[in-house]
Formats: C-alpha cells, sequence, structure tokens
C-alpha cells in the first residue's frame, strides 16, 4: 500500500535533487521500484507520454503519478514538481547578484556535465532493462543518427521510429 505522504516527499525528492527533463528519473526509478510501487513499464510509458505531450519534458513526471497512484498520484506529483520552481524564482534574484564572479562559469560547466552524465544513465538503465535485440538496436543508432543531426523535427523521429518498429516487429 502506498503511504501517500511518502509518495509524496519521493517526488519532492527527485525535483529537488534534479535540473528538469529527465534527470530526476533515477531517483524515482530506484525510490519507487525499490518499494514496488512502480514497474519498469511504469516508466517507459510516462516518458512516451511525456514526449508526445506538449510542455516541458519534466511533465512525464505526472504521467508516473497517474500510473503508479492514480489521479491523488498525479496531485501529488504535480505539486511535488512545482515546489522546486519557487526556489528557483529565488535563486535567480540571488544569481543576478553573482552572476559576474570568476568562479560561476565553471560551477555552471560542473552542473552541465553532471546533466549529461545523468542523462547517460537515464538512456542506459532503459536499454538495460528492455531485452533490447538487434532489431532494437537499428532503430536505437537510426534514432540517434538523426536527432544528431539536427535537421529533424523530435517528433518526425518519433513517428519514424514508430512505424519501423511496426514494420520490423508485425
Amino acid at each position: 500500500m502506498i503511504d501517500p505522504l511518502l509518495y509524496f516527499l519521493l517526488f519532492l525528492k527527485a525535483s529537488l535533487l534534479s535540473s528538469g527533463g529527465f534527470s530526476n528519473l533515477p531517483s524515482l526509478r530506484q525510490d519507487l521500484l525499490g518499494l514496488h510501487w512502480a514497474k519498469n513499464a511504469d516508466f517507459s510509458q510516462s516518458i512516451a507520454i511525456g514526449q508526445i505531450s506538449p510542455g516541458p519534458n519534466g511533465l512525464w513526471v505526472i504521467s508516473l503519478g497517474y500510473l503508479t497512484y492514480g489521479w491523488a498520484g498525479a496531485l501529488l506529483a504535480l505539486i511535488a514538481l512545482t515546489i522546486p520552481t519557487f526556489f528557483v524564482l529565488i535563486v535567480e534574484r540571488a544569481y543576478t547578484s553573482i552572476e559576474k564572479q570568476r568562479w560561476v562559469p565553471g560551477l555552471m560547466r560542473g552542473i552541465s556535465l553532471a546533466v549529461i552524465a545523468l542523462t547517460l544513465t537515464v538512456v542506459w538503465s532503459l536499454l538495460s532493462n528492455t531485452g533490447a535485440d538487434w532489431k532494437a538496436w537499428l532503430i536505437i543508432v537510426g534514432a540517434i543518427a538523426l536527432a544528431a543531426s539536427q535537421r529533424i523535427n523530435l517528433l518526425i523521429i518519433l513517428g519514424i521510429a514508430g512505424l519501423a518498429g511496426y514494420v520490423l516487429y508485425r
């Protein structure tokens, strides 16, 4: 049985310690799978829903909340996702007073590298749990190549990957 307060605190922790997008995925995945409140499929489905939905990438968390705890989970995830935004407003005020300091660019570069590492961790954890065969790897490599070109819209890449999956797996 899911404890609503602990559920909210796990989402809040993940949101507070993330930098947006999918950077809260490792924390949520570890916590929710560890408590058996979610399945791997819940994460894949919520990310897919988040990608095709309009708005910021971080909204996949609300889908995860819904898939794991219904409407209450979606509401708790939304509140937990929103609270850190208020902290950002406070940090923004402080940042304008320190942005000219010499140490700030190095700090920002370090944070950027950490985000890249978290993103690669997410990709690896999703790929290692799917049991990908050669067909899946073909789709993955093709999608990465198209995305790396930065000439094709991500929605078109998703459509092409879906069509390739349909053709290869039917």
